[in-house]
């Protein structure tokens, strides 16, 4: 079988469960202004949304340039803050990548959020040095569905597209792994397997997931198949 293959993690939902520690940062940040979304709004308009979309939408105006910087960092200072006590990887998740690295499968991680969440992350759970591409929000342009994230990680690990397969959480993640043309592992940490688009495999966590059981699924297609 051939190596070249890369598996690509996205972060929130992914590799820890972040989305309660979110949901309680943008709570706190909206109530300071008056604000108080549901339940049900911030599962529409918050889950793997970008922070210019959460912003823009719950102020019911543009939020952009340096306004917008002030805001993102204050709501993800609040998060790193509250976040910080609880970091825990989800279930299964270091052995799987050590499985993974074992088998010679290329490893990066693509999220929409700061570097400086994913830092802290990575200065909690053992990964970092598992991953040939680190990308975060700072380092493209257009953010989930948009495939950049996961196209521009695919050219760090010197991989096709189509030799990629995608661990996502959220609706704007999947759809941005299936436009840049990979195969998909859907996360059920934050929405149900009805709430996002079809997914090559469907996982609750990662205990007892194996290189050999998704083997399958990182098989490059054959030329001229």
């Amino acid at each position: 079988m051939n190596k070249e293959i890369a598996v690509i993690f996205d972060m929130d939902g992914v590799i820890c469960h972040t989305n309660p520690y979110h949901s309680l940062a943008f709570r706190e940040f909206f109530s300071a202004r008056n604000l108080a979304p549901t339940d049900e709004e911030f599962a529409e308009h918050m889950f793997g949304k970008s922070n210019s979309y959460i912003l823009s939408h719950f102020l019911k105006r543009p939020v952009t340039g340096e306004e917008f910087l002030q805001m993102e960092e204050e709501k993800e200072g609040l998060f790193r803050k509250i976040y910080a006590p609880y970091i825990e990887p989800i279930a299964g998740i270091i052995e799987f990548m050590a499985d993974l690295k074992a088998n010679s499968v290329k490893i990066g991680v693509a999220t929409s959020a700061p570097r400086a969440n994913l830092d802290l992350i990575l200065s909690k759970v053992p990964v970092r040095t598992h991953f040939g591409s680190i990308l975060a929000s700072e380092d493209v342009t257009r953010h989930k569905p948009d495939p950049e994230v996961y196209l521009h990680s695919a050219l760090n690990l010197g991989v096709a597209p189509e030799q990629c397969l995608v661990f996502e959480d959220s609706f704007s993640g999947v759809s941005a792994a299936l436009n840049a043309g990979m195969q998909v592992v859907g996360v059920l940490s934050t929405h149900t397997k009805e709430e996002l688009p079809p997914c090559n495999l469907y996982i609750e966590n990662y205990i007892g997931l194996s290189y050999d059981k998704i083997s399958g699924l990182l098989c490059p297609i054959p030329p001229n198949s």
